[in-house]
């Protein structure tokens, strides 16, 4: 009788995210390759040389998430990326938030028609376009999609904006319409609501909001990063349209 091979390797996985060049993006994508998972970032911007990512430039799609023909004609580029047909995770954290002269909060009354569509077609209508494009891929996995979407969905934030805060308010709404009809193909749907997260685009009187929150404390990108990691595993296998606030008690 043959003896049968012990020194099987597991199944490399494979992540495909948005938004990964800096905060909450980046240190998703350290700790999901920490972890042996293939990364594959989307990006409006050239394959950057200082990528942090072990496949370089053939886990790099580069397109523009603003425009939706750009977004679907990526989604056959990153086909062709998965030659086993194989997506074990998606996470579409990419999201824009325009401001006002000086860095000023842009409000429902002073936001021009293109910003509005340009936020919502980024924040809203890039997530449901990959996550249906890729449905094949996902289905062969029973794989995961999570949404990043943010405390400022839920109410009137100080810094973010009109439109930034009513697409992600619409994303949490898609997430459990996502997840009712992902669930009977095994695909898991949830989002994740961070608060107030210490990276780069903090706007300045953010310590005024981190006096009142119950912890005192920002949050760090490697905090959000191990609960998206959480819903992308079998530690979450019955976890599905879901919103889970990542933000020190700011919601309570």
């Amino acid at each position: 009788m043959e003896a049968q091979n012990t020194n099987q390797q597991p199944e490399k996985r494979t992540l495909l995210l948005t938004g990964a060049s800096r905060g909450i993006g980046h240190a998703t994508v350290k700790r999901f390759a920490s972890a042996g998972w293939r990364v594959i970032a989307c990006s409006r911007q050239p394959f950057p040389e200082n990528c942090p990512w072990e496949g370089g430039q053939d886990d790099h799609v580069q397109v523009d998430l603003a425009d939706a023909a750009d977004t679907l004609r990526a989604i056959d580029e990153i086909k062709s990326r998965l030659p086993d047909g194989k997506l074990h995770a998606l996470v579409n954290n990419a999201g824009i938030s325009p401001k006002g002269p000086g860095g000023s909060r842009l409000a429902t009354i002073n936001t021009s028609v293109e910003d509005w569509n340009k936020v919502f077609q980024v924040n809203f209508f890039a997530p449901i376009l990959l996550a249906r494009g890729l449905i094949d891929e996902l289905r062969a996995t029973k794989g995961a999609v999570v949404n990043v979407t943010s405390i400022a969905g839920v109410r009137v934030h100080p810094f973010a904006g009109a439109a930034y805060a009513t697409s992600k308010a619409a994303l949490a709404g898609l997430t459990r319409e996502m997840a009712a009809d992902f669930g009977p193909f095994g695909v898991r749907v949830n989002a994740i609501s961070p608060g107030e997260i210490d990276t780069s685009i903090l706007s300045p009187g953010t310590e005024k909001i981190v006096e009142q929150l119950p912890m005192r404390r920002l949050g760090t990108p490697e905090e959000v990063a191990k609960a998206i990691y959480f819903l992308c595993t079998e530690a979450s296998s019955y976890v599905t349209g879901t919103e889970l606030h990542i933000n020190g008690g700011q919601h309570v």
